[in-house]
């Protein structure tokens, strides 16, 4: 009896295991294109450290993205549970910040090294280890705020997918994905921040003959590409903003969605394309409004404190 009962427990654990790697794999195929822009805003958030803090900066931001996803993962499966309506527009409120962190984005790059109100150009930088340190601060929290909303969005994608499924395999496939795409991200991103390291060494290398040459050839060629990447990485990551914030904000949005998909009918094999012109589109529009909107009211309070 007290075998057969054990193996009815492995049995079970087996089936479960099995059932969680199943819809792990799922949620997993579905949150590629969250991933995707996840890794290209977080690279871009280390764009501009010194080259000695990069790794600092990005392990920082890892341990900030795993408390975003201790926090997420039972508030998703609370409101899920209690107030499913909350989570909707709280992804929408979410978007709304993202557009609204892109459009602060693209407006730094283009007035950059100019003063904000004179449009001269700026006469300091951080240069201290005092403002050094201020300035990385501020940038893990950024990366850190930014990653919260696109963790927010993995997490309700898995919800969405083990919804029907018992609570106990809910709460592993959700800690599963959680992990695994924390981990898959920043473990990019630290290999991405270190190619020149990587080029470097290559082009270093003793070897000899036809594969030493190989090897050196590209070495040079990564530690040329690096910082072009990193470039593009930066306006890859703004643009990311407004996809998943566009997309957060039109697919809440009944006649919206409806709109943007009677836009692109007939478009064939451009349709995944012409859909991601339409999100783009309305994510930059929200954050120029909600920069507007963000300004006038400090402006107003500005004025009424004065």
């Amino acid at each position: 009896m007290a075998g057969s009962s054990l193996f009815a427990l492995l049995d079970d654990i087996a089936t479960l295991l099995d059932d969680i790697s199943l819809m792990s794999k799922v949620a997993a195929k579905k949150s590629a294109s969250v991933l995707s822009d996840d890794l290209a805003v977080n690279a871009e958030q280390v764009t501009g450290m010194k080259a000695d803090r990069e790794l600092p900066v990005v392990w920082a931001v890892f341990k900030g993205s795993l408390r975003n996803k201790a926090i997420l993962v039972p508030c998703a499966l609370v409101l899920n549970a209690l107030l499913p309506t909350a989570v909707h527009w709280l992804l929408m409120i979410g978007g709304a910040y993202l557009c609204y962190e892109g459009f602060e984005a693209i407006k730094d790059k283009v007035t950059a090294g100019r003063d904000d109100d004179t449009g001269q150009p700026k006469k300091t930088k951080p240069k201290t280890p005092e403002e050094l340190a201020a300035y990385e601060k501020r940038k893990i929290a950024g990366a850190v705020r930014t990653d919260f909303i696109l963790s927010a969005e993995i997490i309700v994608i898995t919800l969405n997918i083990v919804t029907d499924a018992p609570m106990l395999q809910q709460i592993l496939t959700l800690a599963l994905i959680a992990v695994v795409m924390t981990v898959g991200v920043y473990g990019l991103v630290a290999g991405i921040v270190r190619l020149d390291d990587a080029g470097l060494i290559l082009q270093k290398s003793k070897a000899t003959g036809t594969w030493g040459s190989v090897v050196r050839a590209v070495g040079g060629w990564l530690l040329s590409a690096a910082p072009k990447l990193m470039k593009a990485l930066s306006w890859i990551g703004t643009v990311a903003m407004f996809l998943v914030g566009g997309a957060f904000i039109t697919e809440g949005i009944g006649p919206m969605q409806h709109f943007a998909e009677r836009l692109v009918e007939g478009a064939g094999a451009w349709e995944t394309f012409a859909t991601l012109g339409i999100h783009c589109l309305v994510g930059a529009l929200v954050g120029m409004v909600a920069v507007l909107i963000v300004k006038g009211i400090t402006t107003i309070s500005g004025k009424a404190s004065t």
